[in-house]
């Protein structure tokens, strides 16, 4: 490890700590360099790099924990003296500190690319959109960007390891204004390695095509078909069901069903640290990250865990130790969710809607730990005998989360990364529509 990627300043920091009086300290340091291209209104308008670097020293004096962080060059005695001088204020508590280095102590994943790639990309991406566009009036945003960053962690038991990932990423919008009317399709792709750009103009070019016409939205309870990125709405609330602080702190609904059905036999969720962009070999307390499947066929089989969650409730940590950011402790989060796809095609799970609607955006937050939602629909579409006739406006869809993963119809074999979730579209039944 080198001065470079801050190890050296991290052991600083952990000898610092130990003279000073701490029983124990920890280093937890990540570095991130951003190259974003920014195309707007059709044209190349900004190219940046981004340079981070965040370290965060946590110790404890009397078994109390202080935390400190410094974004910037600081003396390491004045990082300590502010970590020591913060644990006063706190409880004393278990120390607790990963002894043995994870499986993995180093790795990389994924594989950069230059800006004059990227730019090339969107070139390609805005040329493709354009081309669908015989009103020419349809205005695109794109920004692509090329991440790597790299997270080291060192502690006073002897733990040192890190990982570097290169991220690549694209995200666009195609819209249009014709009189009172207003559309706006988005789209995005992240991967590791070689952006598909072809399929990212298919996904919204598939959809300016679906939003030609317009219809009247359909009225009651009735299946709905939930494209990838809108599918969120129903993980975020399945997420923090699977939570295991919600668990302890009685607020789960699934908080005594483990072994037990709690969604569709349709449905299983899990999570792998090799599979995907949000990848990683050990998480925020330097526990190595694993395999885990939290939903079999419907069946509820383990909660999430951090090493403190996992110590209460007896069945050790998961490898879900995060930190929301440097300045805050860790807790129990995912990294990735993966929903396991079915065998039938978007086209097919259309087909087996009589009367019914598509979401593809929605406006406002996600569904609560309650499961309750009521959601008004950015982008949607209604279908009638197995065909998609047009846009719908002022439609609001509502009802509850772990009613509609119990009726769920079918899974599409079109699963692709929203954010850190691998979701693919999903029909589910049980749920209303009101204009």
């Amino acid at each position: 490890m080198t001065q470079s990627d801050g190890s050296s300043f991290a052991e600083q920091l952990i000898d610092t700590a130990l003279q000073a009086g701490a029983e124990a300290a920890e280093v937890f340091a990540v570095h991130s360099i951003n190259r974003p291209v920014l195309f707007e209104a059709n044209v190349l308008k900004q190219i940046e790099t981004r340079d981070s670097a965040g370290t965060s020293l946590r110790l404890w004096v009397e078994g109390r924990p202080g935390l400190a962080v410094t974004y910037g060059k600081m003396e390491p005695i004045r990082l300590v003296e502010t970590a020591i001088a913060l644990s006063q204020l706190n409880e004393p508590e278990q120390i607790e500190l990963t002894a043995i280095p994870p499986e993995i102590v180093s790795g990389q994943y994924g594989e950069p690319v230059e800006v004059r790639q990227l730019i090339h990309w969107g070139e390609k991406a805005l040329s493709g959109l354009l081309a669908t566009d015989p009103k020419k009036d349809l205005q695109c945003v794109l920004e692509l960007d090329t991440e790597t960053s790299t997270t080291a962690m060192l502690n006073s038991k002897g733990l040192a390891c890190r990982y570097t990932s290169h991220m690549n990423s694209v995200y666009g919008s195609a819209e249009w204004v014709r009189g009172e009317d207003f559309l706006c399709v988005e789209a995005e792709q992240t991967r590791h390695t070689t952006l598909d750009i072809a399929e990212f103009v298919e996904s919204i070019a598939a959809r300016l095509r679906w939003a030609k016409s317009r219809s009247t939205p359909p009225i009651g309870r009735m299946p709905i078909l939930f494209a990838g990125k809108a599918a969120d709405l129903l993980w975020t609330t399945v997420e923090a069901a699977l939570s295991s602080k919600r668990v302890i702190e009685n607020a789960s609904p699934w908080s005594d069903r483990l072994c037990e059905p709690v969604v569709s036999p349709l449905l299983t969720l899990l999570q792998d640290p090799h599979i995907g962009p949000f990848g990683c070999p050990f998480d925020d307390e330097g526990i190595s990250t694993r395999r885990v499947e939290f939903i079999r066929e419907g069946e509820l089989q383990l909660f999430y865990t951090d090493r403190t969650t996992g110590r209460q409730l007896g069945c050790g940590s998961t490898g879900n130790g995060f930190r929301p950011g440097l300045e805050r402790y860790p807790s129990p989060g995912l990294f990735n969710l993966m929903v396991l796809p079915g065998d039938d095609s978007f086209e097919a799970l259309v087909a087996e809607i009589q009367d019914g609607l598509i979401v593809d955006q929605f406006l406002g937050d996600s569904g609560s730990i309650s499961g309750d939602f009521a959601i008004s629909v950015d982008l949607g579409y209604r279908v009638k005998k197995g065909k998609i006739v047009g846009r719908v406006k002022d439609t609001l869809v509502s009802g509850n989360v772990y009613d509609a993963l119990n009726q769920v119809i079918a899974l599409g074999n079109d699963a692709a990364w929203h954010g850190s979730c691998y979701t693919p579209s999903i029909l589910v039944d049980g749920l209303s529509v009101t204009a």
